[in-house]
């Protein structure tokens, strides 16, 4: 058996990212441990005492950190494409994404459904391998495009992220080489104007607005990513806009701040305020989606500053290689320990920190051990044998 090759370092690679890339993944641990409790998500697994401290707490999270991944996402697809040009590119994503995607969906995404109806009905006694099958039973829904396949209990759970970034990469390889050529008029254009770095805003206000807010995606519409991976595509490694992004970033992390508590009214207030059709949800939904955008616009101006060149830690380089196949693997293992911890006496606390330690170390030694050390099961998770580029996808 081979163990993974490290990523070497580069003085081009922009470690901010990489940061936030592994933040996000490890965060999703400690987020879907949470819902454990939260009283407003049907999770898989719920523990009988849940507490409103978990939705607000959520919110927190869910306006930046996707938003953020389909960004880094959209730089990195700008990097592979300059090597690779479309067509490579496009099978590269194939492979790198797709295989994972097939392999989870067959193999992981089962479990917490199974887990799901063993915990919704202490009778529920029907073996895993007679549920497989049912799990795997599917019809065409291509209404609900990209998501084209529905069933009673099929689903690609925490997979989504995936598939929407496959089809993402996908729709953008014929028409890169246009916005690549426009990019830098672009750049220069916000060299000269920062505040034009906020026009995405209302487009995402727009979408989450009058498309609706899906609880499934992490709380935005699924076509709102689109524009945070359009926009990490044209224009976020442009130096002109990181330094841009630099000069806004208080001021617009302090209008996200703004924009954000003006949601609460109506996520709190609202029965339905991700779907409702009504004046007042349409502005929750459209200040949420332009909260997300001043956020993210933040925290990239933030941690982007000029410092002295240094290689990132060695925990950073293990942790990015491994940012793929910890996303795969990290809610079926919540979903199993979370249902072993929630039968257990003990204050939520107690409950919460026992099932994020315990999914952490779990995950880990899975990857460690099971993943990077042989080829087939590093393809399988989506792993590749060459260092990814500064700022790469996972």
């Amino acid at each position: 058996m081979s163990a993974q090759p490290p990523v070497p370092y580069t003085a081009s690679r922009r470690t901010e990212l990489d940061t936030l890339r592994v933040c996000v993944v490890l965060g999703l641990v400690l987020f879907h441990s949470a819902l454990v409790f939260s009283p407003d998500d049907d999770f898989y697994v719920k523990n009988a005492r849940t507490t409103d401290v978990v939705t607000v707490l959520a919110g927190f999270g869910v306006v930046w950190a996707m938003p953020m991944l389909f960004l880094v996402a959209g730089l990195g697809s700008r990097h592979s494409i300059r090597r690779r040009g479309p067509a490579r590119f496009t099978r590269e994503r194939l492979l790198r994404l797709g295989v994972p995607l097939l392999f989870g969906t067959l193999v992981l995404c089962p479990l917490p459904q199974w887990l799901r109806l063993r915990a919704a009905d202490a009778g529920y006694d029907e073996p895993y391998w007679r549920f497989w099958p049912r799990f795997l039973t599917v019809r065409p829904d291509p209404a609900d495009f990209p998501f084209v396949l529905d069933g009673e209990h099929f689903e690609t759970g925490h997979l989504w992220f995936v598939v929407l970034l496959l089809t993402f990469s996908l729709l953008l390889a014929p028409v890169a080489a246009p916005l690549a050529a426009r990019s830098g008029r672009w750049a220069s254009v916000v060299e000269r104007r920062p505040a034009l770095l906020l026009l995405p805003a209302p487009p995402l206000a727009a979408i989450d607005a009058f498309l609706g807010m899906e609880e499934g995606f992490a709380g935005w519409n699924r076509w709102a990513y689109l524009v945070f991976f359009l926009a990490g595509y044209t224009l976020a490694d442009d130096p002109r806009v990181r330094s841009a992004l630099r000069r806004l970033a208080v001021p617009v992390g302090v209008c996200g701040l703004v924009l954000f508590a003006g949601t609460a009214p109506g996520f709190l207030g609202l029965d339905e305020p991700f779907t409702e059709a009504s004046p007042f949800a349409w502005a929750t939904r459209a200040l949420f989606g332009a909260a997300g955008w001043c956020w993210v616009l933040a925290l990239l101006g933030l941690l982007d500053r000029p410092r002295a060149v240094r290689p990132p830690s060695r925990a950073l380089v293990y942790l990015g290689v491994a940012a793929l196949p910890v996303y795969v693997l990290h809610q079926p293992v919540v979903v199993a320990v979370a249902y072993g911890v929630v039968g257990l006496p003990g204050p939520i606390a107690v409950k919460y920190a026992l099932i994020v330690a315990g999914s952490l170390v779990a995950i880990l030694v899975v990857y460690e051990l099971l993943v990077r050390r042989t080829r087939p099961t590093r393809f399988l998770l989506g792993m590749r044998a060459a260092a990814p580029r500064p700022g790469s996808s996972p």
